[in-house]
Formats: C-alpha cells, sequence, structure tokens
C-alpha cells in the first residue's frame, strides 16, 4: 500500500499529531489540580482551556495570506518548534496568569501543526490512497487516548501538574530533530509559475470556490456535532451514568483502542468504497450512541464502556472520509492557504459549539447534568446537516497515473 519513504513520513507525521492531541487533551481532566493549587473558578480554568482554541483559530487565519508561499517542512518545523517551547513554558509557569499566556503561545504555533500534517499528507499521498493514509494519521488519537493522557494523568499525580508539560515539551523537541532529518521537502507546491497578488486574494479565491464554501460547512458540522457532546461526555458519565472518577480513564484507554484497529480499516474503506459513502455510513451510525450517551442514567460501567466506546470508533471513523473528502477540494498550489481555514473553522466551530452546549446544560441540586439530551438531539441535527452537505461535495483531483509512487519523491 504505501512505500518504506511514505511509512517514515506518515509514522513521523503521527507522531507530531499525536504531540498537539495530548497537549491540548491534558488540560481537560488535570481542572481539579488546577483549580485546586491556583485558587482559580471553574470560568477562570475554562479560559485556560479556550485559550489554545482561540489563539489557534486566530494563527490558522492569519496562517492561511502564506502557507503556500514557502517549502511545508520548513514551516511545520518552525510550527513544532514554537508548539514544544510553548508547552515547555506551560511547565515552566509558576502563576496563572503566565500560564494563561502560555497556553496562548502554545496555540498560536499548535493551531497550524494539523493543517499543516494534513496538508503534507495531502501532496505526498494519492487521492486514491488519502483514505488509508489519513487513517494512519487518525491513530496518533488512538495511540493519545491510550497511553498519552493516562500517562501524562500518572505523572501530574505522581510529581506535579508541571511535570506532564515538560515531559511532552522535551519529547517535542526531540522530535523535531527527527522531522529535521525523516521529513522530505514539500516543494512541488511552488513549482508552477505564480501570478503576483495581494496577500488577500488567497482568501478571496477560497471564499469564491462554491465548492470549497461548501467544504467549510461541512467540517463545521462535522466539528460542531463532535465537540458539542465530547466536553461534557467525562462529567455525564459519573453525574448521570453512575461512573466514579477512577474509571473515567477506562473510557478513552477502551475507546483508544480500539480505533487503533478501526481507524486503519475504515481509511481503506474510504479508498475502496468512496469517501462520501463511508462518510454516510459512519455518520448515520453516529447518531445511535450520542442518543444513547446524552440520555444515559445509571448503568452498570460494562454497558457504559461499551456505548462509550462504540461513539469513539464510529464518530473517529467519519472524520477519516471527511477529511479525505475536504482535502480533495484544492489544487496542490493553494492547499496548505485552505487547510489553516479548515483549520481556523474546526477551531472555533468547536470553541461555539463548547459554549452553546455550556449554556444548555445545567447542573441539578442532585448533582446531575441536566438538559444534556437537548445536546444530543442539536448534536444529531447537525450530524444530519453534514451528511447531506457531504453529497455536495466534489473532489477536483482525479486519479494518478502512478499511484505508488506520488508526490513524495518528487518532495525531496
Amino acid at each position: 500500500m504505501f512505500s518504506k519513504k511514505e511509512k517514515i513520513l506518515l509514522g513521523i507525521l503521527a507522531s507530531v499529531q499525536f504531540s498537539s492531541i495530548v497537549d491540548f487533551m491534558i488540560m481537560m481532566p488535570l481542572g481539579p489540580q488546577l483549580m485546586r493549587l491556583f485558587g482559580i473558578t471553574p470560568h477562570q480554568f475554562g479560559l485556560l482551556v479556550s485559550s489554545y482554541s482561540f489563539c489557534a483559530g486566530l494563527s490558522g487565519f492569519t496562517a492561511s495570506f502564506f502557507m503556500d508561499k514557502f517549502d511545508r517542512k520548513n514551516l511545520l518545523l518552525f510550527f513544532f518548534v514554537g508548539f514544544s517551547v510553548g508547552t515547555v513554558a506551560c511547565a515552566l509557569s509558576p502563576t496563572y496568569e503566565l500560564l494563561l499566556l502560555a497556553r496562548g503561545l502554545t496555540g498560536v504555533f499548535g493551531g497550524v501543526l494539523s493543517s499543516l500534517v494534513l496538508s503534507i499528507v495531502s501532496d505526498a499521498i494519492s487521492y486514491e490512497r488519502r483514505g488509508s493514509a489519513m487513517g494512519v494519521i487518525m491513530t496518533s488519537f488512538s495511540v493519545a487516548s491510550i497511553f498519552g493522557v493516562p500517562f501524562s494523568l500518572f505523572l501530574a499525580n505522581e510529581y506535579s501538574w508541571h511535570a506532564p508539560f515538560l515531559f511532552l515539551g522535551i519529547a517535542s523537541l526531540f522530535l523535531c530533530v527527527v522531522a529535521y532529518f525523516g521529513v522530505p521537502s514539500v516543494r512541488s507546491h511552488l513549482e508552477h509559475p505564480r501570478e503576483k497578488e495581494a496577500v488577500y486574494q488567497g482568501l478571496v479565491r477560497i471564499f469564491k470556490n462554491r465548492n470549497q464554501v461548501r467544504a467549510l460547512i461541512f467540517m463545521a458540522a462535522v466539528i460542531f456535532g463532535h465537540f458539542a457532546i465530547v466536553p461534557y461526555l467525562s462529567p455525564s458519565m459519573v453525574s448521570n451514568a453512575g461512573l466514579t472518577e477512577a474509571q473515567l480513564p477506562l473510557i478513552y484507554m477502551i475507546g483508544g483502542l480500539f480505533t487503533i484497529f478501526t481507524s486503519p480499516a475504515i481509511g481503506r474503506m474510504s479508498d475502496r468504497y468512496g469517501k462520501h459513502k463511508v462518510f454516510l455510513y459512519g455518520a448515520g451510525l453516529c447518531t445511535l450512541p450520542i442518543f444513547a450517551i446524552t440520555n444515559l442514567g445509571p448503568n452498570p460501567a460494562w454497558i457504559v464502556l461499551a456505548i462509550t466506546s462504540v461513539f469513539f470508533v464510529v464518530s473517529g471513523g467519519r472524520m477519516i472520509p471527511a477529511t479525505a473528502l475536504v482535502s480533495g477540494t484544492a489544487s496542490p498550489q493553494n492547499r496548505g492557504s485552505f487547510m489553516s481555514i479548515v483549520s481556523c473553522v474546526q477551531q472555533l466551530s468547536s470553541a461555539a459549539a463548547s459554549y452553546l452546549a455550556g449554556i444548555i446544560i445545567v447542573k441539578s441540586s442532585a448533582g446531575r447534568l441536566e438538559n444534556y439530551e437537548i445536546v444530543g438531539y442539536m448534536s444529531i441535527a447537525v450530524t444530519l446537516l453534514a451528511i447531506y452537505l457531504s453529497r455536495r461535495i466534489q473532489a477536483t483531483e482525479g486519479p494518478t497515473k502512478t499511484p505508488q509512487e506520488p508526490i513524495i519523491a518528487e518532495a525531496h
């Protein structure tokens, strides 16, 4: 399926994605410890989480103006080094205010990493095999759930909240060296002559392209439907479903374990049966665990974990064909700018979904999260909208003459 060089490239890019996912995910379970040590309110802790997303969204928008003007490898190294330094700065922050500033700095660099990873994958792997490649990249979430988050919580409990950020920052700096030697130069998008144009013309070109506008609205719907549920998954499992806090890591570990096997398989299915069809079935099936989770009452732990594991599989699975679909709407010459706007839309959609869900959900005097089912119905409705939009997205890339060795050979 993939050549040796492609496997090395995908392994490094998945590792970069893993680092950024762990950095983002670890903040939420550290909430009780940080609120206690800094003496901050839940609202102030919410600012720590949202500061990353807000800065990442602004960074993705700004990056769209210059992403296609440089070698993608150089941009990856620049932003990954900045992300690594920002993570170390989080570890060394002695006060809430400095930690808030460091989280924003990390978001500025980390918010662009995902779009760069996806741009490089899209340039290096032909559209016919891109679903399989996206499946490999998406396993980074699985590994983060199984190993990254539990290990980070172990370090925080064993030492302090500083420890997981310090470990991740140092490991990321080491990975920067690996990426320097292991990722080839990606300049194929620079080989075609370009007319001089104003910096905002790239943005104008995207919003004049109806297919790309539909792709952006589609991705916004996919992310909104996901993040309306996810931030309140753990609290609802304790307050509504009857899990203990000690059992919460099992949600991520078991769900992540399943997706390690299902993500690559779903990627291959996307290439074999078509991205549209696999997304249709994946998103349709996803409405079932969404309904179950948001209407769940006290149940045995094995039932709760079975439902959340199905949610992990189908929710993560729908992102694979969705990402491949969206990447196929941009030409290689403009893909970096477009994927940066996609990243911006993802960050803003996740922030909007979390904020709106937070307004709807209330905590009763008995400690139960009320109105979570309303959020579930909203998520299902937006997911159905995403299914409708997916049918109207057309890939601009066609079959390649040499699918086994696409652009990666040219990238050196």
